[in-house]
């Protein structure tokens, strides 16, 4: 029987730096991306926003823009300083899958708040070997430092847009 770890091992190695940022909670929101090829150290740099979101909504945009920009089946190590990600990815979703998308709050049951987002971050996740590492923000790490200045940035382009 094959060694399923072997066929790990042959895919493609990527990481990916993430982080979100919005003005105002909701308000206009970025998220910045760095994908990195240790294996030909290739890096390039993405963002992107929405004009009304929340702080999470962007996490979790960033993760799931990252994740999208990957053209084949790769292992993944996702670098975030989303918890809110992190977690949500490894504790909380196996359990909203088995009750239908759906948390428990008391002695009540509601929807996921972000469903919409985390399901699609559950389909790619299907589709790569992923790890996540979670780094504290704002603490001097250059990539998340510069997915911070990435997702600010279009941030306030959303806001000064929304100004005129």
């Amino acid at each position: 029987m094959p060694d399923p770890s072997a066929k790990q091992e042959s895919l493609p190695f990527v990481q990916i730096f993430t982080d979100g940022a919005c003005r105002g909670n909701p308000g206009p929101g970025g998220w910045g991306v760095i994908l990195r090829h240790p294996s030909t150290g290739t890096e390039k740099e993405f963002s992107g926003g929405e004009a009304v979101t929340t702080n999470n909504q962007m996490e979790l945009l960033a993760v799931i823009s990252g994740l999208e920009l990957l053209t084949r089946t790769s292992r993944v190590e996702v670098i975030t300083d989303s918890v809110y990600v992190a977690k949500g990815s490894l504790e909380w979703m196996p359990n909203w899958k088995k009750n239908g998308w759906r948390r428990r709050e008391g002695k009540s049951w509601k929807p996921v708040k972000n469903e919409e987002l985390w399901r699609r971050l559950d389909s790619l996740l299907e589709r790569h070997d992923v790890k996540f590492t979670t780094i504290k923000g704002h603490s001097g790490h250059p990539e998340n430092e510069r997915c911070d200045e990435l997702a600010v940035e279009f941030a306030v382009k959303l806001q000064n847009q929304s100004d005129l």
